[in-house]
């Protein structure tokens, strides 16, 4: 298979998984948030606030708010994703459209929290897989990530959290609860669906440059590591294999650094049930008292 080919299949699959991402973010809107008078944060949020005091279309509300947003993300996270968060920025409104009078709908704000926020989050996982955005907040959350290395799940969690609290204008104290209860199941479904992850991550990485990861683990994330030599077994070439541990959004942040500076580096990420040591159940520096 040539390099031309990688590329294009691997560009197609991220395309793929931004429609699919987008199309369950639509669907859990229309599904569950907007029946419920969920405003769950974002635009989605704000557009169901638009809804419920003008009645204005939520389809063509996120539309039109997202075009300046849009062209502050294309500025900022380059033209790639900006491609790619022109796709999800209109497949999200165009499906919201499309699937307006679905019948089959939850108004309980309590359902509508728990499996909207599953559902919503598992959308928006799937298109930051595919490196892309749904527009809106998200987009803004994909560059609270960039510039302060959070997981995308607690940077969507920060943007959404302060649409969701300026909700209570409009709806009731009980309602604005049930919403941050949403964007919460939002934010940790997003990091499941990124990186299946649990409260921390044993990263296993066999390299043969073992110098150049040893430095960005050390510098990136500022994490201990243990080095073991070991010996390929089809190539029979000395290797080194680095174990350490990390917190999920700082494995988040490690695989993106991994993928783009070491990609032919051997890397496992592994559910850590349990640690006990320096950094995690006793203080991270020697001396250091908090």
């Amino acid at each position: 298979m040539t390099g031309l080919t990688k590329n294009m299949n691997k560009t197609v699959l991220s395309y793929t998984q931004i429609i699919f991402g987008a199309t369950l973010v639509a669907l859990s809107y229309n599904l569950f948030l907007l029946p419920s008078k969920l405003a769950a944060g974002g635009i989605s949020g704000i557009s169901t606030i638009l809804y419920e005091v003008y009645s204005l279309s939520p389809a063509y509300s996120q539309f039109l708010i997202n075009i300046p947003i849009f062209i502050i993300g294309l500025l900022t996270l380059g033209k790639d994703f900006g491609w790619k968060t022109l796709v999800g920025t209109f497949w999200v409104p165009f499906i919201i459209w499309l699937t307006g009078d679905i019948p089959f709908t939850v108004t309980n704000p309590l359902l509508g929290a728990i499996y909207g926020g599953i559902i919503l989050g598992t959308g928006l996982g799937i298109v930051y897989k595919g490196n892309g955005s749904t527009g809106g907040t998200a987009a803004i959350a994909q560059i609270v990530k960039k510039f302060t290395g959070l997981s995308s799940g607690y940077s969507q969690l920060i943007v959404d959290g302060l649409v969701v609290i300026s909700s209570i204008i409009v709806f009731n104290l009980e309602l604005t609860l049930f919403a941050l209860m949403c964007i919460y199941i939002t934010s940790k479904t997003i990091d499941i669906v990124q990186l299946q992850t649990s409260a921390s991550k044993l990263v296993m990485i066999i390299t043969e440059n073992e110098e150049h990861i040893q430095n960005i683990i050390r510098t990136e994330i500022d994490r201990g590591l243990t080095k073991v030599r070991s010996v390929g077994g089809y190539s029979h070439t000395d290797k080194t294999m680095i174990l350490c541990v990390v917190e999920q959004q700082e494995a988040v942040y490690l695989k993106k650094i991994l993928q783009k500076e070491e990609p032919n580096a051997f890397v496992i990420f592994l559910n850590a049930s349990e640690i006990l040591g320096r950094g995690f159940s006793i203080d991270k520096y020697y001396g250091q008292k908090l």
